[in-house]
Order: structure tokens, then C-alpha cells, then sequence
């Protein structure tokens, strides 16, 4: 029996493009309330409505443990308790005094300050003194490697970095970076955690202050004075993307395109109000999580903090038996890359395999049903109260929208969240230069692999590709490279003119557009579906056009797979693969053939490389993939890729000139150069 698979879009109407928003028709969209065009009058608007209401809540640490794993693996463990808040008038009142502790420190307006810290409440409050005070903020992924950091702090001139007391120690003190940094502007170090409050073997002339000193210093009547009020085209964050190629690039975002950026998104969320609780946990230093914290605090809603590893009860730092923090918070909205989505629905359909026959058929039944129930636009009840409501307990068993972005989520995935979760998941797509707006997905939009409809901020055009062979002109549906134009564009890469003049340009309205290298196509709905990417083409020695990304989102659903890369040499006439596959299936089908050995052993092994590779060429002929689209080699990788090892972004995109690099050997043996 089989999880059915799709079901028929609902059509509307055709619009010759640009294409906008029914709702946005005659002028573009540029902030939620009239006059509140910076985000210092937005929080000053959301404290002024919401004081008492909760904003920021951190769960309480109550004891950490080492917990020996079978393998002789130390893994900490935690017990958290229950969540502590600041009130909306509290934040409020914390960033306040801490830009002003800032400005008493001698940080001045219009001048670069860095933040390069996890995701959690004191980097919200952190981001609100700056944008209070007009300090420009500069976000750096903790995830990038010291010559990354290194070249966003000295291109930025930052004097004043506001970090964690871990990242202090694990990416800041890397000797190399600090004396390179010494050389030049960096006088201040905040540390945003209480303890410790010393700190041996920092170089000379850089002063460590924990953000508490800071704030009590910011709260001393003399020093009141320096509140500088930043306009609505003054940059508020910098905002280096971890670039699937080459150096970071910082992106200069004013307080007017985020203004205009999560006006867009938030009118896609219906009904969004201060009742909603959002759960934090990505990167705050993804244009993504920072636009839909922001979003929150415009309504009014509160958001409490969280971490990839401690977000449900079987997440890997939750002492067994204790509580993850969806459970204790309950969120109402979520944002989650497919990357974690992918993993929940992994860790359902095992549970699901391992069932009794008749728990099983039963799932199954009720998942082809409410498919059916859903297509009609009716809503099933009984089967989300008996068979669904344990799956929707994993997120806390409140979530009414999930929100997608990132990456393209699978058709499987998104199909199964839809159905298992009772929530809508709304797919989105939007870059760093767009400040993460383009497109949402309505909720009542039940298609798959589509990113919807223009935000009303925003307007979008295809333009011709020859190379590709994608035009506006195509039938039935016009195609081409996806232009974004609107109030949300921002203002261009920091000290990269030539850059700029590429990928940006202002038409004759005076309106700024972005070019954004995908390929999209338009449905007769006025909903875009990216089907693309420019640098992802490759011509085979045949002169067969062969896209990477398409190939890799295919294969992507076959349950063996955790991760893939294609690979494709233009003098070559044949598509090659790295694999990450998925461990628990890679060990019982190497069970099933009676191949023993450790997880290494088993990935090296030929026959095991042979059996995947004609799993997998199953699913791409399935799945309608194109004979020469198809791998013909494949190496198995048993390390999976992270941000950590440099093979993937902090969006966990593939960074295929280091995956290139790293597999370099392997694409020789499987090119039959060795």
C-alpha cells in the first residue's frame, strides 16, 4: 500500500507579467502602519500596544550531565525547566539601556557594530539597541570558519563585537583571528551570558564587559543622551550569506526593505495576532528566522527559544524522559528548512515501518483519505483525533502554520507535514538581497512544489535565458531567470560595486530590482514554481543540458538517501553522485545482503555502492529523470556533510566547489581516471 502522492492545483487567473499580487495591484506594499517606517518605531509601536504581554522567553537550564553512548561517545545532556520571560515594555526598556551603554562605550552612529551569537533572546535585544541607536549591525553565522569571520569583521571596521561566552571561546579566541583583528579596530568584546565575568589570555587592548555591565551603565541618567533616530534609508544589519560560492558577501539592508520585507510575509499569515507563540531556533543570522522574529514582534506575539538539539523530547542533547521545548511551549508558528522537516518526516516513516500490519494499514488508509478530504477542501476530524494527533505532538501539538524557506522541500515532505502535522506548511522563497520576501504560499494552497504567489511588497518578472533554453514566451507556462523588484530589495553588497552592477539595477520608476539566478516558471494562478538555477547547468560532452539541483531534489525522496550531490564534467557524457545515505536504512539493506563491517566498512563496500546506485536509479526512472540525468557512478560518503565540515551552508546548500575539492579522488576513479 502507498502513500498517495499529489493532487489537481486550484486555477485562478492569468496575469501578463510583472507579475503581482491581486492585492497589491496598483501600488506596491511598503510597511504595516502609516508613519512606523524604521524598526525603532516598530518595537516602540509593539512595547506601546503590548507592554505587559510576553516577548522573549528562555527555558531554565536546571542540571547538565555526560551520558556515555554505546560507542564510548560522551554526548551532554540536558534537563531544562520552564520558560522565563521579558515582558514587551522589559525588552524594551533592556535594549535601550544597552545601546546606550554602547554609545557610552564610544560606539557611534552610522558606525558598523558586530553580533556573532547563537540564537536566543539577548540577541533580539542586542539587534534592538542597534537598530535604536542607528548602529549598522553586522551578523556573522556562528557556523563560518575563522577566515570568513576574519574577512566580515575587517571589511565591516568594527570596533564593538557582541558575542556568546562558547563562541568567545571556540571561534573568537583562535589565536590567527584575534591578532588579525588586534592589528586592526576591535576595542570591545560584549559578552551577552552573566558568567564569567574575567577573562584571561585576550590580547592587549581589547577589553572584555558582560552585556549586564553594559546595560547598568546604559541605565545611568548621564548617559541617556546619546538616542540618535536612524531613517528609514539608513542601513539597520549588514548581513554576510554564507554563499554556496566563494568569500562571504555582506548584504546592506536599510530599516525600509525590512519594514517592507514582514509586511509582506505577515499578511500571508492569516490571522496573525498576539496570541501566537512562534518557537525560535534557527540561525538569527539567516535573513529567514531574523524577518520572522521581526514579524512576531510587529504583532505582538511571543516568542520563546530554542535549539536544533533541544526542540523535541528525542532531540539529542534532552535527557531521555525529560521535556524538548516544543512540548513546553507549545508554538502556534514555526519556521523550519527543509533540512529539519526532512528529518522529522525520516523519523515518522521508520516509527510507521516498524508497526504492526494493522496500525499500519490503518495509517495509511487515513493518510489517503484525508489526502482525498484535503483536495476537496474539506477537513477530517476524526482522523486527525485517532491517528494523527500523536505526530502532531511532536511540535507541541499547537502549530497552525509552518513556514518553509531555504531550499526546496521535497513533494513527499511537504505532502506528509500537510497530513500528519494538520497544519498548512507554507513554502516560501526569498534571498538575502530580497530580504527573504518573493513569494509565500497561501495556507489553502495544498499543491506541492510551488513557492506561490508574489508578496505584496514585492513584484517579479522572468527574464529570456538563452542558454538554458527558458523564455517568457513558453507554452503552456512562461519560464525564465526570476527578477525581483520592490520596497524589499536592499540597497546592494557592502564595498562591492562591481557585484552590485551585475545582480541589481533600478528602473526607470526609480525602483530597485534584484536578479536573482533562478529559474522560475509561472502556473495560470499567478503561483511561481522554481525549476532552475543558472549556475547549477552543466553541458554533458553530448551537449545534453544536465541541471544538478533538479537531479538532487529528485533523488532526494528515496529513503536511502540523507543527502546527495551531483556531479557532472562537461567533457564527460555521464552525471556522477556522492551519497550521504540515511544510516538506519543503509544498515538493514547491508543486513539483507549480508555485507558485515562498521558503518565505514559498509559505505566503502562495492557491492553495497552497486545495490544503492540501482535503488537509486529506480527512484530517478520513476520519478520521469531523463536517461542521461540518471548517475551512473556513485560513492558513498560516511561522514554526513554539516555546516561544521565547510561541504554545506548554515542553510545546509551543497557548496559544490568544496564538495568538488573534497571528492576530488573519487570524481578521477569514477571518470575512470584511475
Amino acid at each position: 500500500m502507498k502513500l498517495k502522492e499529489d493532487m489537481n492545483p486550484l486555477l485562478l487567473q492569468v496575469f501578463p507579467g510583472p507579475y503581482r499580487a491581486i492585492n497589491s495591484q496598483q501600488k506596491l506594499v511598503a510597511w504595516l502602519h502609516p508613519g512606523v517606517d524604521t524598526l525603532d518605531k516598530m518595537f516602540e509601536h509593539a512595547a506601546g500596544r503590548f507592554p505587559q504581554r510576553d516577548c522573549l522567553g528562555t527555558r531554565e537550564v536546571l542540571s547538565e550531565e555526560d551520558e556515555l553512548q554505546p560507542n564510548g561517545k560522551v554526548f551532554k545532556k540536558v534537563i531544562l525547566g520552564n520558560y522565563n520571560w521579558l515582558s514587551y515594555a522589559e525588552a524594551y526598556e533592556a535594549a535601550k539601556c544597552f545601546g546606550s551603554g554602547l554609545a557610552a562605550l564610544g560606539q557611534r552612529p552610522q558606525c558598523n557594530i558586530a553580533i556573532f551569537c547563537e540564537t536566543r533572546a539577548e540577541w533580539i535585544v542586542a539587534a534592538q539597541a542597534c537598530f535604536m541607536y542607528n548602529f549598522p549591525l553586522v551578523t556573522l553565522y556562528a557556523t563560518l570558519g575563522p577566515m570568513a569571520i576574519a574577512h566580515g569583521l575587517n571589511e565591516t571596521e568594527v570596533t564593538h563585537i557582541i558575542t556568546s561566552k562558547d563562541l568567545l571561546q571556540s571561534r573568537l579566541k583562535v589565536p590567527a583571528l584575534l591578532s588579525s583583528l588586534v592589528s586592526y579596530m576591535l576595542r570591545y568584546i560584549i559578552v551577552v551570558d552573566s558568567k564569567p565575568t574575567s577573562w584571561p589570555d585576550i590580547p592587549r587592548g581589547i577589553m572584555v564587559l558582560n552585556m549586564d555591565a553594559v546595560k547598568e551603565m546604559g541605565s545611568r541618567p548621564d548617559n541617556s543622551e546619546y538616542l540618535c533616530i536612524p531613517q528609514s534609508s539608513d542601513i539597520a544589519v549588514i548581513m554576510y550569506t554564507s554563499g554556496s560560492t566563494g568569500i562571504p558577501k555582506g548584504v546592506m539592508i536599510s530599516h525600509g526593505n525590512i519594514i517592507a520585507g514582514i509586511t509582506g510575509m505577515a499578511e500571508r499569515i492569516p490571522d496573525l495576532n498576539e496570541t501566537d507563540t512562534y518557537i525560535g531556533y534557527l540561525p538569527l543570522a539567516h535573513v529567514l528566522e531574523l524577518s520572522a522574529e521581526l514579524v512576531c514582534i510587529s504583532h505582538g506575539c511571543r516568542i520563546g527559544y530554542s535549539s536544533p538539539q533541544t526542540l523535541a523530547d528525542q532531540s539529542t542533547k534532552i535527557k531521555k524522559g525529560s521535556k524538548g521545548d516544543t512540548s513546553v511551549l507549545k508554538p502556534t508558528l514555526m519556521a523550519a528548512v527543509p533540512e529539519i522537516m526532512d528529518r522529522i518526516y525520516k523519523n515518522v516513516m521508520t516509527k510507521v515501518e516498524e508497526m504492526s500490519k494493522l496500525q499500519k494499514t490503518l495509517f495509511v488508509l487515513a493518510y489517503n483519505y484525508k489526502m482525498e478530504q484535503i483536495s476537496k477542501g474539506y477537513s477530517t476530524p476524526l482522523c486527525d483525533s485517532l491517528v494523527f494527533k500523536r505526530v502532531r505532538a511532536l511540535l507541541g501539538g499547537n502549530t497552525r502554520v509552518l513556514l518553509s524557506g531555504g531550499a526546496p522541500l521535497s513533494a513527499a515532505t511537504q505532502r506528509f507535514m500537510n497530513i500528519c502535522l494538520c497544519c498548512p506548511v507554507g513554502q516560501g522563497y526569498g534571498l538575502t538581497e530580497t530580504c527573504g520576501a518573493g513569494t509565500i504560499s497561501e495556507v489553502w494552497d495544498y499543491s506541492t512544489g510551488r513557492v506561490g504567489a508574489p508578496l505584496v511588497c514585492s513584484e517579479i518578472t522572468l527574464k529570456d535565458w538563452e542558454e538554458g533554453g527558458y523564455y517568457s514566451t513558453d507554452k503552456p507556462n512562461p519560464r525564465g531567470e526570476i527578477l525581483i523588484g520592490g520596497p524589499n530589495v536592499t540597497m546592494g553588497y557592502y564595498k562591492n560595486e562591481a557585484k552590485n552592477r551585475e545582480d541589481f539595477y533600478v528602473d526607470e520608476n526609480g525602483q530597485r530590482w534584484f536578479c536573482t539566478g533562478d529559474i522560475g516558471e509561472f502556473h495560470p494562478d499567478g503561483c511561481l514554481k522554481i525549476i532552475d538555477r543558472k549556475k547549477d547547468l552543466v553541458k554533458l560532452q553530448a551537449g545534453e543540458y544536465v541541471s544538478l539541483g533538479k537531479v538532487e531534489a529528485v533523488l532526494k525522496n528515496c529513503p536511502l538517501i540523507d543527502n546527495i550531490c551531483a556531479y557532472a564534467n562537461s567533457d564527460q557524457s555521464y552525471v556522477i553522485s556522492f551519497v550521504v545515505p540515511n544510516h538506519k536504512q543503509l544498515m538493514a539493506l547491508a543486513e539483507q545482503m549480508q555485507v558485515r563491517g562498521t558503518w565505514e566498512e559498509i559505505c566503502n563496500n562495492s557491492q553495497m555502492e552497486k545495490e544503492v546506485l540501482r535503488i537509486i536509479t529506480e527512484a530517478a526512472i520513476s520519478a520521469k529523470l531523463e536517461r542521461f540525468e540518471i548517475p551512473k557512478k556513485i560513492r558513498l560518503s560516511s561522514e554526513p556533510w554539516t555546516p561544521e565540515t565547510g561541504l554545506v551552508t548554515d542553510a545546509f546548500k551543497l557548496k559544490r566547489k568544496e564538495l568538488k575539492t573534497h571528492y576530488q579522488e573519487d570524481i578521477e576513479r569514477m571518470y575512470g581516471g584511475k
